[in-house]
């Protein structure tokens, strides 16, 4: 084999035009990532970057936007219940899921509809 897949490098998610404070809101407010800068040839697209250890996630502007409601990220989270815990009293609902043998694990909804799965192997 001449290649082969290593990583993800980063996932994107869309938003709506002019929804750059609420992703920060929500991605920094919320789940504690950090805020990237994005590269100045990109800025004018709009849509804002975070990282968490190697991995981003880039919230994109899409017009006109429509949330992904079945596809979605899996993020492998060491204490799902430490996050449930914490997302509890940020007042911030998520959808726990006992259906996938061996797994603890909830889906959070961002602040424009993208379903996340948040998941730990037990």
């Amino acid at each position: 084999m001449t290649y082969q897949f290593e990583q993800i490098d980063h996932i994107q998610l869309a938003a709506p035009k002019g929804s750059e404070e609420e992703a920060r809101e929500f991605f920094v407010g919320i789940l504690g990532l950090v805020e990237v800068e994005k590269p100045d040839n990109l800025k004018k697209r709009g849509g804002v970057w975070f990282q968490f250890g190697s991995h981003q996630i880039h919230i994109g502007i899409e017009e006109p936007f429509s949330p992904a409601k079945k596809a979605h990220p899996a993020f492998h989270v060491r204490n799902v219940d430490g996050l449930k815990a914490h997302l509890k009293e940020k007042d911030y609902p998520f959808i726990e899921d006992d259906q996938l043998p061996g797994a603890n694990r909830i889906y959070v909804y961002d602040p424009f509809g993208n379903r996340m799965e948040m998941l730990e192997w037990v």
